[in-house]
């Protein structure tokens, strides 16, 4: 067993641990755990931190910046309109609190080049634009995919509401919409893995 394959072998046996204890203290996204239960079990790839899209609320200080503490709420689901609103009138405080539809992002591990290959050409039969290797080291290539269905917007600041009801109502609509798209897209991803890469 050459250098490269021995690097491999450890970076990949510690993702995989990583992932497990995940699934164990229930951090670990439900509609991923599918795709990376399989990826645990082949020989030649791993996944390391993924997240499969949700909606949040964000806390956002006054330079813009995202707060150390800046979950407000997140959902890995759709949300209900008095949900998202019970959470918004929780905000009091001077900053700003953002509404925001974040898209899956998931990466994967390698051995090689071939193989990092491999996860692109499922990418690109999903319909999932956004991917690309990001690390390409001996013995560890690391491919990046994000999806297309995001949104963000202010939603409060000052203790109050800078769109009205019925204007959040429509974007909440909009959003548990894109974000049935983003789990409909991971499900297809995740067949096309499951026949392509073993």
């Amino acid at each position: 067993m050459d250098k490269a394959e021995t690097r491999f072998k450890m970076i990949k046996e510690r993702h995989k641990k990583t992932f497990l204890k995940a699934i164990e203290e229930r951090k670990a996204d439900k509609q991923i755990i599918p795709l990376c239960r399989y990826i645990a079990k082949t020989k030649k790839f791993f996944t390391s931190s993924s997240c499969a899209g949700r909606i949040i609320l964000l806390d956002i200080d006054s330079e813009g910046n995202k707060k150390e503490a800046a979950f407000h709420s997140k959902w890995h689901r759709k949300v209900k309109f008095n949900e998202l609103m019970k959470e918004i009138e929780k905000k009091q405080n001077e900053e700003e609190l953002w509404f925001k539809l974040d898209s899956f992002i998931l990466h994967f591990g390698s051995n090689n080049l071939e193989n990092a290959k491999k996860i692109l050409e499922a990418a690109g039969k999903t319909g999932i634009k956004r991917a690309g290797i990001m690390v390409a080291e001996e013995g560890k290539f690391i491919v990046e995919l994000i999806g297309t269905q995001t949104m963000a917007l202010p939603v409060k600041a000052k203790g109050k509401l800078l769109v009205e009801e019925e204007y959040l109502k429509k974007i909440l609509e909009k959003a548990n919409k894109k974000l049935e798209k983003n789990y409909f897209q991971l499900k297809k991803f995740t067949g096309i893995v499951k026949k392509t890469i073993k």
